[in-house]
């Protein structure tokens, strides 16, 4: 008699580009699928040298259900030096498509059941491959749907606009969004004669051609954007946009002594009294900025911990920490006498900090960020009220959205020679940390996203009924 056959799970391949900010968003979205919907996912992922401890340490605590593949390194020996990061992301992900031919053919060959490919917005060269596997190919988007809707209409953008869009007097239409400023507009497109801004131009025409977009936001963070995006579908013949989020990341259990430190010094402090200070895992400041900030965390006289690094216009590097202990000489470029001054209210940590622990700790009362989406994402769940101070990217972007459109931020003014001076840091912190008519609307609004995205991931929320359409699309693509 013939033994029964056994169902074949359906399985994705997911292509992340090379940085945590890229792959954190797309695990936590791995995760909540296979749970939710009984798939296997490998992440191919692409690497142009050693991969960091921090990453390795990120794939190896998945489940046995989530497999990953470190790609071979690629070589940037060719490449100029003070090429963009972006470039080399994107090159990274280009020159690895051989080796991912190879990964996708190995998939298909062990009959595991691939049903799509996966790829954040570096990967979309990754789609020629996918086409010679009669692979789906799906854009995961780890930002706003503001910016999603943006690209989306950057063509005709690029066609009814002779100036730079910082020059607009006007602010900047983008179907379902509050109207910007064009200085507000993603960096990539500042200047209209660079090669990123024809890369970005040409990415925008292939975001068209997906089979559909899954988007890290919810409906009740950006109701018109994504309304606006799915009505797009069928008027202009838009890929379908799936808005699954919140997916912030998990909380870990396995700190460093160091790490642990933060959250022991959170537990003395008095609840929501506490600002938390970080632009992220790449954000740095000139050694003027640095010193205005501490001096008005100083002048504000609130409790603070702020992870700081050497200031990006001096000669620093990873290995000056690794030199200087955590002590008061390894951060020798803060104020004299600042450390002493603030001790008995204020932790300075170097380079890093567990970042959703603290967000989550009763004591944190804000968040001074550098507007990067995982970090909104993060203090949105917790209900953290923010300072936003954008440095790159499509941050200035996410905080116009924060501030003027969703209203659960402040923002510093920068002085005419574009740094932010003591005296209005102290100001917005005051604004924010103590009790006041506007620090009492920021955590209204704030707590009330917070239940939203809460209620979107439930059972019957909408990102998890948008997840299950994802997953019924790829079901229906299984192969024999």
């Amino acid at each position: 008699m013939d033994q029964p056959q056994t169902q074949t799970r359906q399985h994705v391949a997911i292509l992340p580009s090379p940085g945590m900010g890229h792959v954190i968003p797309m695990v936590e979205f791995a995760k909540r699928f296979v749970r939710n919907h009984n798939f296997t996912v490998t992440f191919l992922v692409p690497t142009s040298g050693s991969p960091s401890t921090a990453m390795r340490s990120v794939f190896n605590g998945l489940p046995d259900s989530i497999e990953h593949v470190f790609l071979p390194p690629v070589n940037f020996d060719d490449l100029p030096e003070g090429s963009k990061l972006e470039t080399r992301i994107a090159l990274t992900v280009v020159r690895s498509l051989a080796s991912l031919r190879d990964a996708l053919a190995s998939l298909f060959s062990r009959r595991v059941g691939v049903v799509a490919l996966v790829v954040d917005h570096f990967g979309l060269d990754a789609f020629d491959v996918a086409r010679e596997f009669n692979l789906p190919s799906y854009l995961f988007y780890p930002s706003p749907a503001m910016v999603l809707s943006l690209i989306l209409h950057l063509p005709e953008l690029d066609e009814s606009t002779s100036s730079e869009y910082w020059e607009l007097t006007d602010p900047v239409k983008i179907p379902g969004c509050f109207p910007i400023p064009g200085k507000d507009l993603l960096d990539p497109i500042q200047d209209r004669k660079s090669d990123v801004y024809k890369l970005t131009l040409h990415k925008a025409k292939q975001y068209r051609l997906v089979d559909g977009i899954i988007v890290n936001t919810f409906n009740d963070l950006e109701p018109r954007a994504i309304s606006s995006l799915q009505e797009r579908e069928a008027t202009e013949k838009l890929p379908r946009v799936y808005p699954v989020g919140p997916l912030a990341k998990i909380q870990r259990t396995n700190l460093t002594e160091e790490e642990s430190q933060c959250l022991i010094w959170l537990d003395g402090q008095p609840r929501v009294s506490v600002l938390f200070i970080s632009f992220g895992s790449g954000g740095t400041l000139s050694s003027d900025q640095t010193n205005e900030l501490a001096l008005g965390l100083e002048n504000s006289e609130q409790r603070f911990l702020w992870v700081v690094r050497p200031p990006n216009d001096r000669a620093a590097s990873a290995a000056y920490f690794k030199v200087n202990s955590q002590n008061e000489s390894s951060f020798d470029f803060l104020p004299d006498g600042f450390l002493g001054r603030t001790r008995d209210r204020g932790l300075v940590v170097h380079s890093w900090a567990p970042q959703a622990q603290i967000l989550s700790h009763s004591s944190i009362g804000g968040f001074l960020t550098h507007c990067g989406w995982n970090s909104i994402l993060e203090s949105m769940v917790n209900g953290v009220p923010m300072i936003v101070w954008p440095l790159f990217a499509e941050q200035r972007m996410n905080a116009f959205m924060l501030t003027e459109d969703i209203k659960v931020a402040l923002r510093p003014k920068a002085s005419e020679n574009g740094v932010v001076e003591r005296e209005e840091i102290a100001r917005v912190i005051k604004a924010l940390m103590e009790g006041g008519e506007d620090r009492e609307k920021l955590r209204k609004r704030i707590e009330e996203l917070k239940e939203a995205g809460s209620t979107a991931l439930t059972e019957d929320g909408n990102s998890t009924k948008a997840l299950a359409d994802v997953a019924d699309v790829w079901k229906s693509q299984i192969r024999n």
